[in-house]
């Protein structure tokens, strides 16, 4: 019976593995190339994605709002705020089927940390709901513009 073996050819035996600095610079030049055009995408989609989180916190809180409105026959006040949609509110007007615990878990900030304002009744209706957007003031373009229901 023959026996065969083989052996590492000579051509690749005295070749050491590894790359060469020329190599490592090329790999490091194409992905330098690479997060310079893909990074900006990726970092411009964060205040696209609070513009997001924040139309849907106001759909959230539209809803929480109706279902006070249909138990008690009205929006909270002002004075109520949306306070009134975590806990029972007290004044006028009297919220006297209000849903025990409440229509929300608690308030959501918006996603720069802001509160979202309240006002009932509304300059355009029965009540005004808003996010003042990234820079927390009245106003603004882009991520900073104020955020209503009247803009989902």
């Amino acid at each position: 019976m023959t026996q065969y073996t083989t052996q590492p050819s000579p051509r690749h035996h005295n070749k050491q593995a590894g790359f060469t600095l020329l190599e490592l610079m090329v790999v490091l030049v194409i992905l330098g190339a690479l997060i310079g055009l893909v990074a900006p995408n990726i970092l411009g989609r964060s205040d696209e994605a609070k513009v997001s989180v924040a139309k849907t916190q106001i759909r959230n809180i539209v809803s929480a709002l109706d279902l006070y409105k249909l138990d008690n026959g009205n929006y909270p006040s002002t004075a109520q705020g949306l306070e009134a949609l975590v806990t029972k509110p007290s004044g006028y007007p009297e919220a006297k089927n209000w849903k025990s615990g409440g229509y929300m878990q608690k308030l959501p900030q918006d996603p720069w940390g802001n509160e979202f304002l309240y006002v009932s009744p509304g300059s355009a209706g029965a009540y005004d709901l808003l996010s003042l957007g990234s820079d927390g003031r009245e106003g603004g373009d882009g991520d900073a513009a104020d955020l209503s229901p009247s803009d989902l």
